[in-house]
C-alpha cells in the first residue's frame, strides 16, 4: 500500500512539474489591447501544435491496436482455437422443416391451408344511380320532401 501511495505521489509531482514547465502562468495585468491580441494568437498557435501532436499519437495508438488484434488472431489460428462465426438466420419452408425433422418418413407435402376456416364476406349494398332529371317533378312539393325524409330513416 505504501508503495502504491508513493507511486501516486510521484506521478502527481511529475504531472505538476510538467504542467509548470509547459504552461507558465499568464501575466495579463497591465497589458494593452495589442499585447493581449498577440498573446491570444500565440496561445492559439500552441493549441494547434498540441492538437496536431495529439492526433498523431492517437493515429499511432489506433494503428498499434489494429496490429495487436491481427497478431492475436494469427496466434489463435496457429494454436488451432478458432472463434465460431455468428450464425445467420435461414428461412426454411414448412415442407423442408418437416422433412428435416421427420426424415424420409414424410414424402408428400402437407397442406396447412386445407384445415383453415373459410369466411364469407358480405357484399356491400350498392344504390342504383338514377338520372335526377327524371325525378324532378316527383320530388317537387311536400310529397317529394316526405319521400326523402322517409328514405333517410
Amino acid at each position: 500500500m505504501t508503495m502504491l501511495d508513493q507511486e501516486k505521489q510521484v506521478r502527481k509531482d511529475e504531472r505538476a512539474r510538467t504542467l509548470a514547465e509547459r504552461c507558465p502562468e499568464l501575466q495579463m495585468s497591465g497589458l494593452s489591447l495589442q499585447d493581449l491580441q498577440t498573446l491570444c494568437k500565440e496561445l492559439h498557435q500552441k493549441i494547434d501544435v498540441v492538437d496536431e501532436e495529439r492526433y498523431d499519437i492517437d493515429s499511432k495508438v489506433m494503428k498499434n491496436t489494429r496490429e495487436i488484434q491481427d497478431l492475436s488472431q494469427k496466434i489463435f489460428e496457429l494454436k488451432g482455437k478458432m472463434k465460431r462465426p455468428a450464425l445467420k438466420r435461414v428461412r426454411v419452408s414448412a415442407d423442408a422443416m418437416l422433412g428435416a425433422l421427420l426424415g424420409a418418413k414424410v414424402k408428400e407435402s402437407v397442406d396447412f391451408k386445407a384445415n383453415l376456416k373459410t369466411v364469407k364476406k358480405e357484399e356491400e349494398k350498392k344504390e342504383e344511380v338514377t338520372d335526377w332529371r327524371k325525378n324532378v317533378d316527383a320530388m317537387s312539393g311536400m310529397e317529394g320532401r316526405k319521400k326523402l325524409f322517409d328514405a333517410g330513416q
